[in-house]
């Protein structure tokens, strides 16, 4: 596993837009289906044990925060020809397994991720009522080994704020986790 830290992207840069594929429900999701609500965008994956680490933890804070009125979407961009465990096949068990009440959507030609600058999993991207960008950063200080407790801290704090429509400091700690698995030739430049 290569141990990969968020690009951290500019912060006040607008959403990218973006129509993918939710396997789970067998219907496609556009940024445009949550324009009245703060999102918080996380690219992931099935096989990551940094994702794996965190999974019940993600799900808790996404039925928690989605009914203060935050959305919650999921993106896994990885090359599932090179990483089969990643297909949209078995995103579908992954949602039932890990209780996921979000939308977990499939960027099968990964353009969605380069336009985010995505470059871990999980990469976390909070926007705020406007989707302007107010925190991309780790969920919290655990990682696999570390023996930190998967609390969700840092992305509560942003959460909470954005909601309140308070600011939020700029001062964050990139998430770390497993590289997006890039198709050949497929490598961006960021």
């Amino acid at each position: 596993m290569a141990r990969t830290l968020s690009t951290m992207l500019e912060l006040g840069t607008a959403a990218p837009d973006f129509t993918l594929l939710d396997p789970s429900a067998g219907e496609m999701i556009s940024l445009a289906d949550f324009s009245t609500k703060p999102i918080m965008i996380v690219f992931m994956c099935n096989h990551c044990p940094y994702v794996k680490q965190l999974g019940s933890a993600l799900a808790a804070f996404a039925d928690e925060y989605q009914a203060k009125g935050m959305a919650v979407v999921a993106i896994n961009s990885n090359d599932v020809d090179n990483y089969p465990d990643d297909s949209p096949e078995k995103m579908i068990d992954e949602v039932k397994i890990n209780g996921y009440h979000f939308p977990y959507l499939y960027d099968a030609t990964q353009a969605v991720a380069r336009a985010y600058k995505a470059a871990c999993t999980p990469d976390f991207f909070l926007f705020d009522h406007e989707h302007k960008l107010v925190y991309r950063g780790q969920f919290d200080d655990a990682r696999p080994g570390n023996d930190e407790p998967v609390t969700g801290k840092d992305l509560r704090a942003a959460a909470t704020a954005v909601l309140a429509r308070q600011d939020i400091s700029a001062e964050q700690v990139p998430s770390m986790g497993c590289n997006i698995k890039w198709k050949p030739g497929n490598e961006p430049e960021y």
